[in-house]
């Protein structure tokens, strides 16, 4: 008995071993949108007599999976609250990452975690070794509960005398851990209209600062907190990536901010609101852009150049490692300091101190080239299928591959191939470019010869 049941674990050890981490990883989000697809194609799920489709059911667990947000219907006055549950339950399990919640089942049904589990949870969440992996889980798990309690229960100080108890609390937990996981789904479509996202609270500076906090918490990564927490906030003890995170997190806030508040000052989209609302929203929004999918303000009457500055900060997102989306802020900054570098003549990049690996701009490169080609690629096929401008196209695409979940209003009339496409942008922003292209890319074997060499002059 015992020799069947050690067969039956080297058998299992050796699945996973088989296939490469880069393809379970695509197959578990796949995976779990196909579960939420199934489920939001009950009859239960929706408000009024019959099911929804199969394409936009698929659409909106992508984009919950995913913590986009663009979605075709709104999610208040479409679904019921089972159908709002599983919107929530997939949001919570993108946002972690669905192989933190499978490391955390193995830990409470006290089953053995072997090193390939190990090695793929290493690469679910981008942690930068497979040491105390488990410990890691734990902590993202606990402290993952933690803050969105926290906003949940701060959120409740408005919500309740609002909307009363019951849905008082409802809410104040699903928009707690949409922000928290820069899932961007919101509940306000039945109190100030469809597809409104947040521009009810426009006013009430208390909730806004709430979500934006939860926003850039989640936002920052995992490590960032246990790293911050360890060193007990003291700046010169932090790594290196920490610094980078939080010096550039900080600086887009401000600079969008800024920007879109010397944009947006005099624009209709800011019409009505006194200079105080006017830098909240100029602040939500800053924030937001940096894949959350929360709008304060009514984005299609945006001016060109505010729609412009916030796709860049689309494009950038948060950090590695955190429920974000975008190319990463360490990325973008790595090919910043990489232009200084080869302006002042240093064959090394360097920043705070210290040296980084040899290689790195190779790789951020390659996820700047990745997510650039994506975006651009869906905006002209959708400008040419659905007759848009390119920028509301682009705007919509990088929306979608950086996971934001923004929209100028085109989602819920866009045809079935646009849909697709978008879902497949959403699906390769959530596992990683560099991740979707190892996925389908031919396992091959590293050779050690070299080429000749040949100068090559750039630019």
């Amino acid at each position: 008995m015992k020799e069947n049941d050690s067969k039956k674990t080297k058998l299992k050890y050796n699945m996973w071993q088989a296939v490469s981490p880069m393809k379970l990883i695509l197959g578990g989000y796949l995976a779990i949108i196909m579960i939420g697809t199934a489920l939001l194609m009950l009859p239960v799920s929706t408000k009024g007599p019959g099911a929804s489709s199969l394409s936009d059911c698929f659409f909106t667990a992508t984009s919950a999976t995913c913590v986009t947000g663009l979605v075709r219907f709104d999610t208040f006055t479409h679904w019921t609250t089972f159908g709002q549950c599983v919107i929530l339950g997939l949001i919570q399990i993108g946002g972690i990452g669905f192989m933190t919640v499978a490391i955390l089942v193995l830990v409470l049904t006290k089953k053995k975690i072997h090193l390939s589990q190990r090695s793929l949870m290493q690469n679910s969440i981008s942690a930068p070794q497979i040491g105390g992996i488990v410990r890691m889980t734990k902590f993202i798990a606990l402290g993952t509960l933690l803050i969105e309690g926290i906003g949940a229960a701060l959120l409740c100080v408005d919500f309740i005398p609002r909307f009363g108890i019951g849905r008082g609390i409802y809410f104040s937990v699903f928009h707690s851990v949409s922000a928290f996981c820069n899932g961007g789904f919101d509940l306000m479509g039945g109190t100030t209209g469809e597809f409104s996202s947040l521009t009810g609270m426009t006013g009430s500076w208390y909730v806004c600062t709430v979500i934006m906090l939860l926003i850039f918490v989640g936002g920052l990564s995992f490590f960032v907190w246990q790293d911050l927490l360890a060193q007990k906030f003291r700046w010169r003890r932090l790594r290196l990536q920490s610094k980078m995170v939080l010096s550039i997190s900080v600086s887009l806030v401000v600079f969008g901010a800024l920007v879109f508040s010397l944009l947006e000052w005099n624009q209709a989209d800011y019409a009505g609101l006194s200079a105080g609302e006017k830098i909240t929203a100029g602040f939500f929004q800053s924030v937001s852009a940096r894949t959350a999918g929360f709008n304060t303000v009514d984005l299609s009457k945006m001016s060109e150049g505010g729609i412009f500055v916030m796709i860049c900060l689309m494009f950038i997102g948060g950090s590695t490692g955190s429920t974000a989306g975008g190319i990463k802020t360490t990325t973008f900054w790595i090919l910043c300091i990489s232009i200084l570098a080869t302006f002042r003549r240093k064959k090394n990049i360097e920043m705070f101190g210290r040296r980084m690996e040899e290689g790195i701009t190779r790789t951020a490169s390659c996820v700047f080239m990745t997510y650039l080609l994506l975006s651009v690629t869906v905006s002209v096929i959708l400008s040419a299928l659905e007759g848009l401008p390119l920028l509301t196209a682009l705007f919509e695409s990088v929306s979608a591959v950086a996971t934001v979940g923004l929209t100028l209003g085109i989602t819920p009339g866009l045809g079935m191939v646009s849909k697709l496409l978008l879902a497949f942008l959403m699906l390769c922003g959530r596992v990683g470019s560099i991740t979707m292209l190892l996925a389908f890319s031919s396992e091959k074997r590293v050779t050690n010869s070299k080429l000749p060499l040949e100068k090559v002059q750039v630019g």
